[in-house]
């Protein structure tokens, strides 16, 4: 029976929370859930979290904390740039349905704070102004939420014979479509809709960024 006092430890209930998020979504992360869970009242995650909102904060700080930065080196800016992303990527890959928490969480939370320091030093030295690179550090972060975000297949049902079976009806889809109007789509439908690796989905998008960056950096 839930009781008020029980012990809680608002560590575990974040890592309850980001279990049930990853599971079922966030819809499905309530006080009242992770008190059943937790098997205390309501009451008791009160103490710890001011409401939902204050929980879903806290998803997004634990997000942003397991952010593994790389040393600092001497290696080209670029290049260090793309490791700093990536390592962003990397953090937030394993939570797609979660990752977008982190964008409001950024200039917040002190792993968030200093993610960004970090990149904005890197393209000021790249020969970015300041607010310039503010924007661009900016816009490229919100890209890489989407990319995790809409990785394709990550909105599947997690139970393996559902998610091939809605696959299967995706790709059939494309595949009926007139080879002769769409030859590309239905050539590569299975890519389309699901990419071969998964390794090589983040990699490629990380590389387009930091491609897109010194682009702008030359014109």
């Amino acid at each position: 029976m839930p009781t008020l006092t029980k012990r809680l430890d608002p560590t575990q209930v974040v890592d309850s929370a980001l279990a049930l998020a990853d599971a079922e979504g966030l819809d499905a992360v309530t006080l009242r859930r992770l008190a059943q869970l937790h098997e205390v009242t309501p009451m008791a995650l009160y103490r710890h979290f001011s409401d939902k909102s204050d929980l879903l904060s806290a998803l997004g700080d634990r997000l942003l904390g397991d952010i593994e930065l790389p040393a600092p080196t001497d290696r080209p800016w670029d290049r260090r740039l793309h490791e700093i992303l990536t390592a962003f990527v990397d953090a937030l890959r394993p939570h797609p349905r979660v990752a977008e928490l982190t964008l409001g969480r950024i200039l917040i939370s002190e792993a968030g704070l200093e993610m960004a320091e970090r990149t904005m030093e890197i393209l000021v030295e790249g020969g970015f102004g300041t607010d310039y690179a503010a924007e661009v550090g900016r816009q490229s972060i919100c890209s890489l939420i989407t990319l995790v975000t809409t990785e394709p297949g990550a909105g599947e049902d997690p139970e393996p014979v559902a998610r091939e079976q809605a696959l299967r009806l995706k790709r059939a889809a494309l595949s009926a479509l007139d080879p002769k109007r769409y030859p590309l789509i239905t050539s590569a439908a299975d890519t389309l809709i699901c990419p071969s690796s998964t390794d090589q989905y983040y990699a490629l998008g990380v590389d387009l960024i930091v491609a897109g960056i010194r682009g702008v950096r030359g014109a």
